[in-house]
């Protein structure tokens, strides 16, 4: 079976590391020292948090890093029950080999309960002699403060867009594929600074053509051309009503697409139209409430229409 290439292509030293350079550099000073303290990764999905952790481990504990490293998922277990038992467990018991402390990563630690916050408090106090801790959040304003006190705080942000087509060429380099020009530009518009899912939308390609166009990308990735997007939404300022509504279900049968990956698609075009920013600020605002609409669960068909609609009404008045 041909390897998971999120996998295959993570990085395994802090050095290898790519579009955080900062704090890179502050963690390869930690491992140097063998100083880490309890440790606060927030930041927006494959931006890194979790590859940095383990390359930090890595470098800081050598061929020991295994045994002195744990990796939860707070998102399994959620409630007090994993702080009382796997995390406290593993915690209380010494470091193997010469290391002064181990290290226990908790993913996804936003979604522990108050009450969970509250225990893990506690064991951080009482295990600091022997154990770090390094919680990755995408809110870590929904750490609770006494925790966030104790911990130094690192914001990931997007990969930037030079480092990520750096990255890629560097895998289709060596898995032997060929990327066009607008290819490349197809994965840094579909990734949006995700690292993780421009290799994932790589492989997915790969595994039909050798040549990586935006075309194959497209359609592989269920995201809609943003020039389609774009003639969905004028059609719908200039008034022609069914003309948008049938463009509308052509994209959604097309590309597969659900109706909140859309919302978000036509929330970034809006930007790009030569509207008056008066006209982009309705515009974005019966986005909004759109999105909100179909989170909870509302029809659909009903509320993609009713905002080409709106669309239409805000047209006239540019008319």
């Amino acid at each position: 079976m041909e390897d998971i290439w999120i996998e295959k292509y993570r990085p395994k030293t802090l050095d290898e590391v790519v579009g955080q350079e900062e704090i890179i550099e502050r963690l390869k000073a930690y491992a140097k020292t063998k100083n880490v303290p309890h440790l606060i990764f927030a930041g927006p999905a494959g931006t890194g948090k979790t590859t940095s952790t383990i390359a930090l481990a890595r470098d800081t504990f050598g061929d020991t890093w295994k045994q002195n490293f744990i990796e939860l998922n707070a998102s399994d277990e959620r409630g007090i029950g994993i702080v009382r038992g796997k995390i406290k467990d593993f915690a209380r018991t010494a470091p193997i080999g010469k290391a002064k402390f181990k290290i226990i990563f908790l993913d996804e630690a936003d979604q522990l309960t108050p009450d969970a916050q509250a225990a893990l408090r506690r064991t951080i106090e009482k295990h600091t002699h022997i154990c770090r801790f390094i919680l990755s959040v995408n809110y870590s304003s929904k750490i609770i403060e006494p925790i966030q006190s104790r911990c130094t705080v690192f914001r990931f942000r997007p990969i930037k867009a030079d480092d990520t087509k750096k990255y890629m060429r560097k895998i289709a380099s060596n898995e032997k594929l060929e990327i066009t020009p607008d290819g490349l530009e197809a994965l840094i518009f579909i990734s949006r600074g995700d690292m993780r899912k421009a290799i994932n939308v790589l492989q997915v390609g790969a595994s039909i053509n050798k040549k990586i166009t935006a075309e194959l990308l497209y359609e592989t990735s269920a995201t809609a051309k943003p020039e389609d997007v774009k003639t969905l939404i004028n059609s719908a300022l200039t008034g022609n009503f069914m003309a948008a509504r049938n463009q509308l279900y052509d994209l959604l049968i097309r590309y597969g697409l659900s109706g909140e990956d859309l919302i978000k698609q036509i929330h970034h075009a809006i930007f790009d139209l030569a509207i008056p920013e008066e006209t982009k600020i309705i515009l974005i605002e019966k986005t909004g409430e759109t999105e909100f609409r179909l989170t909870e669960g509302s029809n659909e068909q009903i509320q993609l229409e009713a905002l080409l609609a709106r669309f239409v009404y805000e047209g006239g008045k540019l008319r």
